[in-house]
């Protein structure tokens, strides 16, 4: 049983916010730290593997869907990802960085103190791609958790890069919301888990972030990829109105 979890989610590459998430004590002295996916795809890659790995045990890996991409894509397996950054992310990467993506499970479960049996997943207990939103129906809930043992009472997933808490169908569903690329508002967002819940913003400096994207990375687009990202320009209602036909609902009801 585990007293304090720091859930770290859709880091997506970003070391400068990385780093200022790490730094907090509640961070520094968790039990563990669980990273919920979408770790690489992003301006330094490379940087924010190395630096998570030399965390060791104390970080708990699983794999997101632009994790599996970069390394489908870097294996010769498939020829495009949509995300723009993502083939260039994908060629920054080591051959022990692909071996790390390829061994990464997609959920696993740990037990928190006052959460119960917590299982942890990229984005659904059954796909690493499926979409859930606070509002998601609860029929959608239902889908999402057929098949999911009894005992597990919280669910925490990322994906969207919106925090969450809410209840569905009895069980506690946590978003972090994303360390690297925040929809809504700055920041770097991440989770506190046991006894209770916390969601947690780290603030940094954006503009000095900025400047060292730009001079640490070679992606072309880079300038603009920071101002865009790092500032939160998309808002929280973009994010929803963009991932809402996603979860399945129906927009004539």
């Amino acid at each position: 049983m585990l007293n304090r979890v720091a859930v770290l989610s859709d880091i997506h590459g970003v070391l400068p916010a990385l780093e200022a998430v790490l730094a907090e004590r509640d961070v520094s002295t968790a039990d563990h730290i669980v990273l919920t996916g979408d770790i690489t795809a992003g301006p330094q890659p490379a940087q924010v593997l190395d630096l998570l790995t030399s965390l060791g045990d104390r970080v708990i890996w699983i794999s997101g869907n632009a994790d599996r991409e970069l390394l489908e894509y870097r294996r010769g397996q498939r020829e495009t990802i949509p995300d723009p950054i993502a083939p260039w992310a994908a060629e920054q990467l080591r051959e022990d960085h692909l071996d790390l993506l390829s061994s990464l499970p997609r959920s696993l479960s740990l037990s928190v103190n006052g959460l119960e049996k917590v299982l942890f997943c990229h984005a659904t207990p059954r796909d690493d791609e499926e979409v859930v939103l606070v509002d998601s129906r609860l029929d959608r809930w239902e889908e999402v958790f057929d098949g999911l043992d009894a005992d597990i009472r919280t669910v925490v997933c990322g994906h969207t890069h919106m925090p969450f808490v809410r209840l569905a169908h009895g069980r506690l569903v946590i978003n972090p919301g994303s360390i690297g690329m925040p929809y809504g508002r700055t920041g770097a967002h991440w989770a506190l888990l046991g006894p209770g819940v916390e969601l947690r913003t780290t603030h940094f400096d954006l503009q000095a972030a900025a400047t060292r994207l730009g001079q640490d990375s070679s992606y072309p687009d880079i300038t603009e990829w920071a101002d865009y990202f790092l500032h939160a320009r998309a808002t929280d209602a973009d994010a929803l109105t963009a991932f809402a036909p996603r979860d399945g609902r129906d927009h004539s009801q």
